[in-house]
């Protein structure tokens, strides 16, 4: 199909504001799929993602409009900011962005981010205003929101409802008009952009690729520009997502489909690397797509030794699916041999461990997330510790610097004190408040990281009933007075317990943690000691009390020394087996460390 008649955009928005319904109505609209086929947020076809969009999907759909028909490459994105790498991506195989807001809720702050990702990108913005139909619905409000926040004109911003389909067709319409075609040389050699990747069981790597010079057709060797091996891969299949895979034999300058060849892992293509023929000669690569960072590091040990194999294969099946996985193996003194895993954020590992478990059968113990932190050397080098129980004694090291996240908070403006109070007890930095609306207002504070996966937002939702919203994004990494809170039981350091905290909050940390331990581990027959410490300085200690059987239940009256004699017998029996016993620690007290410093 000519470029002029290609369209090619995606649907951003924060999280639950009708992408995915948005999607189901243009491919029920224009016929893409049967009405018999239909069913809720079709794009959505992973186990997880009912309710909420984990990974972006593509799918091509055909409008007529003035009477001619339009190729619609459009993209349904996630909303949640864990995911915010699989929007950055998508992007770079647009030339425009419908941002869906809802009229009830407003600017959120994931509206505000994926906005101006789509502004940096210098995609086309086009305003959405969805959820008219609802009683509580402001539009006006909310496009003056928008107005403010981004310096976009959304007076004339359409006004839809996803879910009955009103408005949707002008929609599409608008899109053909204002959304620019894509441009590039049909006659020059093949440039296209790899933006994505999934592994299929039975036909290997399938390579999601828009087509910006050239043609890709059927038969083709291809290779990839910046593979350090110069492998050549035939195009056994190309097509498009209709939503489902649709062979053709060419694929022309503008347009968005996959290609499949012989690839058998996910390694052999990079997200963001240009293919070419193989027989052109070096040309210049497309503008890449930074690797995703990851935010947060956990290790994985299966509750049986003998399931490590079976671990290791569950995560490098996982690894095919979710090129943002990443994990190395590690051993505990306390937990035998594991992997620590890397994460994009608290969400991203919720749903990898949900899918070890449901998809795999995995019986594991996870311990509490940990951000990663940066080590000036003595002799002036950086290293990184992504655990605490990596981290080096003190005098091994100049300073210890944590990374610093550049919190963005949306709220109406009747909760500002409180959150206010949140951000400063959370050893946040105001840097400054924007009123999107006289009724909405916008906080933004520098906070470390690891205060902000502990329980910051479940203290915002509480402090804003709900209203609340939350994005962030790391900013660069500081010194501070950090410590290593280490805890022990029974005299032995859990490493896999241990956290690093700032040493203002240690005393009450550690006193936090060692109460919710008691409270989960369970009972033994020797008494069993907590103990909190920064080195060798005891912070707070608790006892389990053991189990007790009353020995001199058997005596009826007597000499006492005969009771004496019984009692002396078990307690010197409790203190052999406290030093041979080895205490269970539930997966639950593991997580314990989460729960911040409440009490």
């Amino acid at each position: 199909m000519e470029p002029k008649y290609i369209r090619n955009f995606s649907i951003i928005a924060h999280i639950d504001h009708g992408k995915s319904t948005l999607a189901d109505r243009m491919l029920e609209i224009t016929g893409t799929v049967k009405k018999r086929d239909m069913q809720a947020q079709l794009l959505d076809d992973m186990e997880l993602e009912r309710g909420i969009t984990i990974k972006a999907r593509s799918v091509t759909i055909h409008h007529e409009y003035e009477g001619n028909t339009y190729e619609l490459n459009l993209i349904d994105t996630p909303g949640h900011v864990d995911f915010n790498y699989e929007v950055e991506k998508s992007m770079q195989a647009c030339e425009g962005a419908v941002l869906l807001v809802d009229a009830a809720q407003g600017v959120e702050a994931q509206t505000v981010a994926n906005a101006y990702l789509a502004l940096e990108a210098d995609l086309h913005i086009m305003p959405v205003l969805n959820k008219v139909d609802l009683a509580h619905s402001r539009p006006d409000e909310v496009a003056e929101e928008i107005e403010t926040s981004f310096a976009i004109e959304a007076t004339d911003a359409l006004h839809v409802s996803a879910k009955t389909g009103k408005g949707v067709k002008e929609v599409l319409d608008q899109i053909v008009r204002e959304v620019p075609p894509p441009t590039g040389d049909a006659d020059a050699p093949l440039r296209a952009l790899v933006f994505d990747a999934v592994y299929d069981d039975y036909r290997g790597v399938i390579v999601y690729v828009r087509i910006v010079d050239g043609q890709l057709s059927k038969k083709d060797k291809v290779r990839f520009m910046s593979a350090t091996t110069k492998i050549h891969f035939d195009a056994l299949e190309i097509g498009r997502f209709m939503p489902k895979l649709v062979p053709c034999d060419t694929l022309g300058v503008g347009e968005v489909g996959y290609f499949i060849s012989n690839i058998k892992t996910l390694g052999d293509v990079r997200v963001g690397d240009t293919m070419t023929l193989a027989n052109t000669s070096e040309g210049d690569p497309l503008p890449g797509y930074k690797e995703p960072q990851h935010m947060v590091f956990a290790d994985f040990y299966p509750t049986s030794p003998g399931d490590y194999e079976h671990m290791r294969d569950a995560l490098e099946s996982l690894s095919l699916t979710d090129s943002s996985l990443t994990f190395d193996a590690v051993t505990s003194d306390a937990l035998g041999f594991g992997y620590r895993c890397g994460f994009l954020g608290l969400l991203h590992m919720e749903i990898i461990e949900q899918r070890l478990e449901r998809e795999f059968d995995m019986d594991m113990i996870q311990t509490a997330p940990s951000v990663t932190y940066q080590l000036l050397n003595h002799d002036g080098t950086e290293s990184w510790v992504h655990s605490p129980g990596a981290l080096p004694n003190p005098d091994k090291f100049e300073e210890l610097r944590e990374p610093i996240a550049r919190v963005s908070m949306l709220m109406p403006t009747e909760y500002i004190g409180p959150v206010m109070q949140i951000s400063t007890d959370h050893r946040g930095i105001f840097i400054r408040q924007e009123h999107l609306s006289q009724s909405r207002v916008q906080l933004v504070y520098d906070i470390p990281l690891a205060e902000i996966m502990y329980d910051f937002y479940d203290k915002l939702k509480s402090a804003t009933r709900g209203f609340g919203t939350l994005n962030y994004e790391v900013t660069g990494y500081k010194a501070d007075k950090l410590v290593k809170l280490s805890i022990m039981v029974n005299g032995d350091d859990v490493d896999a317990l241990s956290s690093i905290v700032h040493h203002t909050r240690a005393d009450m940390r550690g006193r936090a943690v060692i109460k919710k331990l008691r409270k989960e581990i369970p009972r033994h027959m020797f008494e069993v000691r907590l103990q909190a410490a920064i080195g060798s300085k005891i912070l707070a200690r608790e006892n389990i009390a053991a189990l007790r059987k009353d020995v001199t239940a058997k005596c009826y009256g007597g000499d006492i020394s005969r009771k004496r004699k019984l009692l002396e017998k078990q307690k010197a029996g409790k203190r052999r087996m406290r030093q041979v016993g080895n205490v269970e620690i539930p997966q639950k007290a593991f997580l314990a460390v989460l729960g911040g410093d409440d009490k």
